[in-house]
């Protein structure tokens, strides 16, 4: 269980959402007033006591409270995806399609400089690569995250190093 504020709810009962701890699968999003919640609803969604949860509420003061309830449904796929290093021609030529359809959207050539800047040092920081690469912050870190989703990055507390799958991909080009 977690309580959020929000102006707008950012997921939905049916959907999914990948954390640090897995996936979860969120089973409701209910509207909630905040004095219908109990010390035992703040203990379940992780805070010491009511007053606790109450404080965090209050952080954020637009919006209105929402009670959401998950289960953990698994674990993140990309961790076994960027774990598989052994592919064949088809599945590297199926990588290299959608980096350059990645590199065709952005209207310049980013994927293979980013895989390799990020190769040359663990923990490289988006600062780092943006910089290098001539590409905004926030938009580069939004197009790292589809290397992601391919099994060819992972995050790490800081910056962002290559997989096992991102590592052969490279050396094969």
């Amino acid at each position: 269980m977690a309580f959020r504020r929000w102006t707008k709810p950012t997921v939905r009962a049916g959907g999914t959402l990948r954390t640090a701890v897995g996936v979860l699968a969120i089973d409701a999003v209910d509207e909630i007033e905040e004095g219908a919640i109990t010390d035992g609803d703040a203990r379940k969604a992780g805070f010491a006591d009511l007053g606790a949860l109450l404080k965090e509420l209050a952080a954020r003061r637009e919006g209105r409270c929402y009670r959401i309830a998950f289960h953990r449904a698994g674990d993140d796929p990309r961790i076994t995806l960027r774990e598989m290093s052994d592919f064949g021609s088809e599945e590297r030529a199926e990588i290299g399609r959608k980096l350059d359809d990645f590199d065709r959207s952005a209207g310049m050539a980013w994927t293979i400089p980013v895989l390799t800047l990020i190769a040359a040092c663990d923990g490289t920081t988006a600062t780092e690569l943006s910089a290098a690469i001539g590409m905004e912050k926030l938009k580069l870190k939004t197009r790292i995250r589809k290397l992601k989703e391919l099994g060819l990055t992972e995050s790490l507390a800081v910056g962002y190093r290559l997989s096992e799958r991102g590592r052969a991909f490279l050396k094969g080009q």
